[in-house]
């Protein structure tokens, strides 16, 4: 396969040196001479070809952030930007001058005769770079290991039955997860200039990637961001392949998580489990394994500010911003926006809602709940149960407090639009985010943009630009972004009688106090954009990154368990070549032999030393120009024993407490 980074580090083949190869892949093809057009050069199709003089960045993530379909008309594959995507979004925040590659899986299944063609077209149209699996590595690797063992898992939900928490581990299904890694790592390989290029790898589908790319590359600049949960080291010590996950991701330079407790719980596991401790430095947190610091980075992802505006400031969204508010003209409308899993609590807010007018029934008829459920991403019976119980209970609390023409709980289950999705923040008094665990949960920051409001949106429902914004939010204790939102009111989901008094508490709130509280938010909201996120995680595995050049690296350890031990550049490895050089040509020589696990396996049940040993020691010691000694921590009485027959030799024994010069007693 010949590769981007082979055909950089060569520099010896130009286009038509490809016309002899055909056989090569079409795609292979076209990677493989990308160094050869000249900036803004085009091809035979009219595409603007990538400047590789430019810095890139390689983000890699489980799905690429494009959308396709497929004419079954004309068997035409048409794709586009997913403008709401993450991956695509977080491009803002790097510098002007760099150009931003993606790597993953596409939303939609692709004939394998047509594979080349679509990885060609979504290179040259967005530089992306599909990885194309099977359907049944697809499903080992990302329905079985990722959605129903590592997500739970990583969410405090352990497999007790079968029917509960997950599936339990399977090595099937862990031999998948490293399959499409590997299959991953390949395509980063394809357009990686490892000397030049940054790779940020995201989330818990790709944990082992890094041990990939570092045997590779061992100065790649490398990153890792969680975007889920750490779990504590009681929960994930329970995982059978702990230990190669870990060592996995310490072959980064920088590893991110959302929130402090998140990056202690996983300082904890690596202290518990390989002995490796954290250091302080100048304000920033680091690991010292293989003569590497392995940065830690703490701060949480944002949302695309511009994008939320400008859908704000559409005409579509005021109109049907105008036409909910009138739909629920004289009543307080609360918002909840969730993906119908398990862990979003939807039915516990459901539940709330029916306790808060049980306790205050002048409220029937004046409050609303409307509930926005996402598609669930994962599929199987967990997903079904989900939805039939989230469904039973609206409807349950809807005939207990519902009449003609008023519902206490709207529900909607299905695709919504953003454009939609923000009508409903616009118009909704408290938003209601109250999953019962999540790792960071973005709802919150969309619902207190939406209520800062825009020109367009003020104007049609009939607000003045000079009128003081409000908000208020109910917000989990156990998601990611509660710690950094101060004003909001953090509730316990379980605890169903404290969040049905938070919604009191908000629809009974003044409308200043509200206001101070939008305020505060919106303000950090709007400074820590996904923008922000971005660029300081690239500025952090910069600085992470700034003494590759200055150390050497040697490859350690085999599979999973491989990393790479940094050096000075004076280092140099021993060789016997070296050391019997050095002998032969040295006067005076002290030899320090270690017993146990060096002269003697660890595992050996009798330690008295073999004939073959005292024979070989004793060849050491007739030689004038040597002094040998033993050093232990055995005591003295069997070491003189066993090494009685070596008159020249020298004991240390008790790790030199008691010390025998030569054929002296001990003193």
């Amino acid at each position: 396969m010949i590769t981007q980074s082979c055909k950089d580090s060569l520099d010896m083949i130009s286009v038509n040196d490809f016309r002899v190869v055909d056989r090569i892949p079409r795609i292979m093809n076209v990677l493989g001479v990308l160094s050869e057009f000249e900036v803004g050069e085009q091809d035979d199709e009219g595409v603007t070809s990538p400047d590789v003089s430019k810095p890139r960045r390689i983000i890699v993530a489980n799905q690429l952030p494009i959308r396709g379909h497929r004419n079954e008309e004309t068997k035409d594959w048409f794709f586009e930007l997913d403008k709401e995507s993450l991956v695509l979004q977080l491009k803002d925040g790097f510098p002007a001058n760099s150009e931003v590659w993606y790597v993953g899986l596409l939303k939609v299944d692709v004939d394998k005769k047509d594979q080349d063609e679509v990885a060609r077209l979504l290179f040259y149209m967005f530089r992306c770079v599909p990885v194309f699996l099977t359907a049944d590595q697809k499903n080992k690797y990302y329905h079985g290991f990722c959605k129903h063992y590592l997500w739970p898992l990583f969410h405090y939900m352990l497999p007790l039955s079968p029917s509960h928490g997950g599936v339990r581990f399977d090595r099937s299904l862990w031999e998948g997860y490293i399959v499409a890694n590997r299959i991953f790592a390949n395509k980063v390989t394809e357009i990686l200039r490892p000397h030049k290029d940054s790779v940020w790898v995201h989330d818990y589908h790709l944990m082992v990637l890094p041990s990939f790319l570092r045997k590779r590359f061992n100065r790649v600049k490398l990153g890792f961001f969680l975007h889920s949960p750490f779990p504590s080291s009681e929960i994930y010590m329970t995982i059978p392949v702990r230990e190669e996950i870990l060592r996995s991701l310490l072959n980064c330079d920088l590893i991110g998580f959302h929130t402090f407790d998140y990056a202690r719980h996983f300082l904890s596991c690596c202290s518990k489990m390989l002995g490796i401790d954290y250091q302080c430095q100048r304000g920033y947190i680091g690991l010292d394994y293989g003569g590497k610091t392995i940065s830690i980075k703490i701060l949480h992802m944002g949302i695309h500010m511009g994008q939320l505006e400008s859908v704000l400031n559409m005409d579509q969204t005021a109109t049907l911003a105008k036409q909910l508010k009138e739909k629920f003209e004289g009543k307080i409308v609360m918002v909840g926006v969730d993906d119908l899993d398990l862990l979003k609590g939807i039915s516990l807010k459901f539940s709330a809602m029916g306790r808060l007018l049980e306790m205050r029934p002048e409220l029937i008829g004046k409050v609303v709940l409307v509930q926005i459920a996402n598609p669930a991403r994962s599929q199987g019976k967990d997903a079904l149960e989900v939805e039939k119980e989230t469904t039973l209970v609206a409807q349950q609390i809807n005939r207990k407090y519902g009449y003609k023409g008023y519902q206490p709980i709207i529900f909607i289950n299905g695709q919504v639009s953003t454009l939609e999705k923000a009508a409903y923040y616009a118009i909704s008094e408290c938003c209601v985010v109250n999953a019962v665990r999540d790792g960071m949960n973005l709802v919150s920051y969309k619902y207190t943009v939406c209520r800062q409001g825009s020109p367009v949106l003020d104007k049609a429902l009939g607000i003045d630009e000079s009128y003081p914004r409000k908000s208020f939010l109910i917000v989990s204790e156990f998601i990611g972004c509660s710690p950094s939102l101060s004003g909001a009111y953090r509730v316990n989901p379980w605890d169903v009688g404290a969040v049905a008094d938070a919604m009191y508490v908000g629809i009974q709130m003044k409308d200043e106090e509200k206001h101070l509280r939008h305020e505060k938010h919106y303000k950090y909201i709007s400074s820590h954009d996904v923008a922000f996120w971005a660029r300081s995680f690239d500025l952090d595995l910069e600085r992470a990154c700034k003494e590759h050049h200055l150390k050497r690296y040697y490859n350690v350890g085999f599979g999973l368990n491989f990393r790479v031990a940094a050096v000075g550049t004076n280092f140099r490895m021993l060789t016997i070549e070296r050391v019997a050089a050095a002998y032969n040509n040295t006067n005076s020589r002290l030899i320090l032999l270690d017993y146990d696990g060096t002269m003697m396996p660890q595992s050996a049940v009798d330690k008295t030393p073999r004939s073959e040993v005292i024979s070989i020691l004793d060849c050491l010691c007739s030689d004038p120009k040597n002094v040998v000694f033993i050093v232990s921590g055995r005591g003295r009485d069997p070491l003189s024993k066993w090494f009685s027959p070596c008159e020249k030799l020298g004991i240390s024994a008790e790790h030199g407490y008691f010390t025998r010069l030569l054929s002296c007693t001990f003193h």
